[in-house]
This record gives structure tokens, C-alpha cells and sequence, in this order.
């Protein structure tokens, strides 16, 4: 007896110590969890309703593809704060192409990428190699770019986009299994949104499984295999209750796709690749990266030049989603993507944050534009309660490295 209650203090001891040097992995994700719970509460079931959980992935997800960009960019030790108005200037340019021009959507789309890719370059050419403060560059390139944004519409509202542009942002995923629903029967239920959820929680299980035993098989694994089972068993029933949430509505929106494939090609980049971890490496010491060889002018280029382009993919969709390109679109926005990434984890001198963390913390943001806006709370209101959450997670990553050292 005297055994077994050792052994399960001993668990429940490693467990705690896990959680204790982890806590800024999983106290964001803890607090999204309690985030959601209290909306879903006091909006009476609303939140989590099939209509309302559509809209959160779609307002939301120019957000999350602007934060899987800034991560690097934090990472590396910099700042960009042009990206709203980049965001909104590409959008004026996907109108002046597609609705004053006529440009055929498949054309214009790769020409508004590579702009902002170019304008992304433009500014990480002078912050990497001229060495001029990542601040003041974008700041510049902010004030640019909304100038440039006004003169291009004339101040004006420009719009409606072509119906296969609008479905970046506003369309779904057909239903292949239309047949299965049909021979069972089903009058409302969207099988491939059921059959992707699935697939995507059956893979991200596999994958959990084959990298644990990887790490126990070189003895470097310190997660508990309790918490790991729950861990994965939370995952998966939270994949498969929004597939199922969405597949009563209206299935997969094509953003919902877009972000998935983005984050997983930004998690292997972040993780299993040498510029990945070159990356991090010049955000926690870039003289020590200089002299081990790195070429930390190269990559801080290259994390613009990414920020850039994703800004345009954002600004797309955000053109899409509004079906017109507004002159004020994109303002603002460089403030809650930042929000977002330092909200996930990221740290403000750099080398550390996810790309798990990055989407957790956009998701966070979300959820409470979505739920207070829900409640009826005013904008103002809505303002001051996100600058407190920015300022408790800053303390909250201060406070960690304090203790750390």
C-alpha cells in the first residue's frame, strides 16, 4: 500500500514539476480553454453554436496568417508594425487588378503575393543590412502604405470582386460524400467536414505517438505518460466536436483549409528544419549566431520578406470576406497580430515563442472580440479589457524569466 501511494505522489510530483517548466506552453492554452468556457456561459450556448463558430474561424483568420509571419519576425528580435496596411494596400491592389482591369483571378492572386513579398524585402533589406531599427522602417512603411492605399482607390470603396476571388474567404469545401448522406438519409450533415476531422485528429495522434517514442527511445522524454495521454485525449475529442460543429452548418471553409496547411508547413519549418532553428538562434544571441557562422543579415531578410507575404495572403482575405477594397481596411490590425503572438508565449527580446502558441494567442483574441461583441459590450470597453490581456501576458513573461534566472 505504502508502495503504491509513493508511486502515485511520485507521478502526481513529476506531473506538477512538468506543468511548472512548461507553464508558459500550456497556461495560455489552460486560459483559452477558460476563455471559451465563460463565453460559452454567459452568452447562453452561443459561442460554440455551429453559424457562430464559422464566423470566429472567418473573422479571425487574416489574424492567425499575419501571426504565423510575426512569430519569425519576434523571433528573430524584430518588429513589423506596416503589416495592417500592407494588408490593405494589397487589397487595393487585388481591386485595381481584378475589378478596373479585369485581371483573370488566377493571375492577379500570384502578382498581389509577390508585391507584398517585394515590400516585405524592401523593409528587411534596410533592417538587416543597413541596420536601421526594424521600428522605424515599418513605422515608415505603415505611413506609406496607407498613404499609397488612399491614392489608389481616390478614397473610395472599390469592389464587387469576381465570385472566384470572394471564395478565398466566403466558400467551403464541397461535400464529396454527398452520396453517403444521401443513401443514409441525412437531410443536413456535411460527411467531409466528419471525415476531415477525423483524418486530422487521427494524424496529429499518430505523429504524437511516433515523436514520443523517438524521444523515450534517446531517453531525452520528460512529459509524464499520464499527462500525455490526456493531453492527446483533449485534442482529439476538441478536433472532432468542431468538425462536427461545422459539418452541421455549412462544412469546411476554404480559410479554415488555407490556415491548417499554413501552420503545418510554418510547425516543420519552425521545428525540424536547420533554417528554423537558425532562425531562433539569431533571436536569442545574434552575435553568437554571427560567429558560429550564420548568416543573420540573410535571414532577417528572409522574415520580412515572409511577413510580406503573408500580409498579402491576409489582405486577400480580407478583400474577399468585405467583397470591396476599403480605404481604411487593415488599420488596426498590426496591433491585435502583435497582441496575438506575444499573447502566445513570444518573448519581447526574442529567440523563444511557437507557432502552436502564435495561433493559441490569435485565438484568444478572438474569442473575446467575438464574445464580447456577443454580450453587447461597446468597443471602447472591448479596447481596454485587450490592452489589460496584452499587459498580464507581458508581466506573465516577464515574470517567468525573472524567476527562471
Amino acid at each position: 500500500m505504502d508502495a503504491t501511494n509513493t508511486a502515485v505522489a511520485t507521478e502526481k510530483k513529476s506531473v506538477g514539476a512538468y506543468l511548472k517548466t512548461h507553464l508558459r506552453e500550456y497556461g495560455m492554452l489552460a486560459a483559452l480553454v477558460a476563455i471559451m468556457v465563460f463565453f460559452q456561459i454567459v452568452t447562453d450556448g452561443t459561442l460554440m453554436k455551429p453559424v457562430n463558430l464559422t464566423n470566429l474561424f472567418l473573422q479571425n483568420s487574416y489574424i492567425i496568417v499575419m501571426a504565423l509571419g510575426m512569430l519569425l519576425v519576434i523571433v528573430c528580435g524584430h518588429i513589423d508594425l506596416s503589416v495592417g496596411l500592407v494588408a490593405g494596400f494589397i487589397g487595393a491592389v487585388a481591386a485595381v487588378l481584378m475589378v478596373d482591369w479585369h485581371v483573370p483571378t488566377l493571375l492577379a492572386v500570384p502578382i498581389c503575393l509577390a508585391v507584398g513579398a517585394l515590400i516585405g524585402a524592401a523593409q528587411g533589406y534596410w533592417i538587416a543590412y543597413w541596420r536601421i531599427p526594424s521600428f522605424i522602417v515599418t513605422l515608415a512603411g505603415m505611413l506609406v502604405f496607407r498613404g499609397l492605399m488612399i491614392w489608389l482607390l481616390d478614397g473610395q470603396s472599390v469592389g464587387p470582386f469576381p465570385r472566384e476571388f470572394q471564395a478565398i474567404s466566403n466558400g467551403f469545401v464541397p461535400d464529396i460524400f454527398d452520396f453517403v448522406r444521401e443513401a443514409l438519409g441525412i437531410k443536413r450533415l456535411n460527411i467531409t467536414a466528419v471525415v476531415a476531422g477525423v483524418v486530422v485528429a487521427g494524424t496529429l495522434l499518430v505523429m504524437a505517438m511516433r515523436s514520443r517514442a523517438r524521444r523515450v527511445r534517446y531517453g531525452i522524454e520528460d512529459e509524464p505518460f499520464q499527462f500525455f495521454i490526456v493531453k492527446n485525449a483533449i485534442v482529439t475529442v476538441a478536433i472532432l466536436y468542431v468538425a462536427w460543429l461545422l459539418a452541421t452548418f455549412r462544412g469546411l471553409p476554404n480559410v479554415l483549409i488555407s490556415m491548417g496547411v499554413l501552420m503545418a508547413i510554418y510547425m516543420f519549418l519552425t521545428n525540424s528544419t536547420t533554417l528554423g532553428r537558425r532562425i531562433y538562434a539569431v533571436g536569442g544571441n545574434e552575435k553568437a549566431a554571427k560567429l558560429s557562422g550564420i548568416n543573420t543579415e540573410r535571414l532577417t531578410f528572409f522574415t520580412f520578406a515572409n511577413m510580406g507575404l503573408l500580409a498579402a495572403l491576409a489582405g486577400m482575405i480580407i478583400a474577399a470576406r468585405l467583397n470591396s477594397a476599403q480605404p481604411k481596411a487593415g488599420v488596426g490590425l498590426e496591433l491585435d497580430v502583435i497582441a496575438a503572438v506575444f499573447i502566445g508565449g513570444a518573448s519581447m527580446s526574442g529567440g523563444v515563442g511557437k507557432i502552436t502558441g502564435a495561433v493559441i494567442g490569435a485565438l484568444i483574441m478572438g474569442v473575446m472580440n467575438n464574445g464580447m461583441s456577443i454580450m453587447g459590450i461597446g468597443i471602447d470597453y472591448q479596447q481596454v479589457i485587450k490592452g489589460l490581456v496584452l499587459l498580464a501576458a507581458v508581466i506573465f513573461d516577464v515574470y517567468n524569466k525573472t524567476k527562471s534566472t
